[in-house]
């Protein structure tokens, strides 16, 4: 159960600190802190989560990273439902705590999108279905890549939390124009389901892609990063 718990206040962590930056910092009158400010908000709960939690649970705080490192042979199968289902609550309990606050200024207007991942109309540069879908499935396969690389055995110990930070901050950095950035399902249903309509319809794709792109991106590590025997 602490496992478990270390994944809900995690992800819940991520929501707060990454959508929380994007609906009420982002464009702040006159100071606001931007796309560069979001995509290093979103970097800045993994950096932070992973010291903090990561010797607890492994900090996933995604499915598709729970679904990757399964694939990759470092996560049980019997580990993900649970994982999964407490990410989500961590989400959707950010999603709440957002909404709360945000809602508290007069004029705010959830419809308006609540940080939510879209495609097509609601993409923020107009880019299509099979644009995001593309984007998605690539930005998470290469999430899982440096995830599997910077955890490996091999690599440099103590490391791994600032380069899976800094890798999430360039995800967003290319990718927020595109989809405002899901490469995680549960991040994308945290505050989804607050803002509805839309949302909710277009929320299967940030199911799908992100965990085609986690488990392909386990395939391509088990491919150029399996030690010889």
């Amino acid at each position: 159960m602490k496992k478990y718990g270390a994944e809900f206040f995690g992800t819940f962590w991520l929501v707060l600190g990454g959508c929380g930056s994007a609906v009420l910092a982002a464009a702040f009158p006159e100071v606001g802190i931007g796309l560069l400010g979001v995509s290093l908000a979103f970097g800045l709960t993994v950096l932070t989560m992973a010291f903090a939690i990561g010797h607890i649970s492994g900090c996933h705080l995604n499915p598709a990273v729970s679904f990757g490192l399964w694939a990759g042979g470092r996560f049980p199968a019997k580990e993900l439902l649970p994982y999964i289902v407490a990410q989500v609550l961590g989400g959707i309990a950010a999603g709440g705590i957002l909404y709360l606050i945000a809602t508290g200024k007069a004029g705010f207007d959830v419809s308006s999108g609540f940080a939510s991942n879209g495609y097509g109309a609601h993409s923020p540069g107009g880019y299509s279905l099979l644009s995001a879908l593309i984007t998605e499935v690539v930005m998470t396969m290469m999430f899982i890549l440096v995830i599997l690389g910077a955890t490996d055995k091999r690599a440099p110990q103590g490391f791994a939390p600032i380069a899976i930070g800094l890798c999430l901050t360039l995800i967003h950095l290319i990718s927020i124009p595109v989809t405002n950035t899901s490469v995680n399902p549960a991040r994308s249903t945290g505050v989804a389901i607050f803002a509805g309509n839309w949302a909710v319809s277009q929320l299967w794709l940030f199911w799908v892609a992100p965990i085609i792109g986690g488990i392909l991106g386990a395939m391509v590590y088990r491919l150029i990063g399996s030690e010889k025997k």
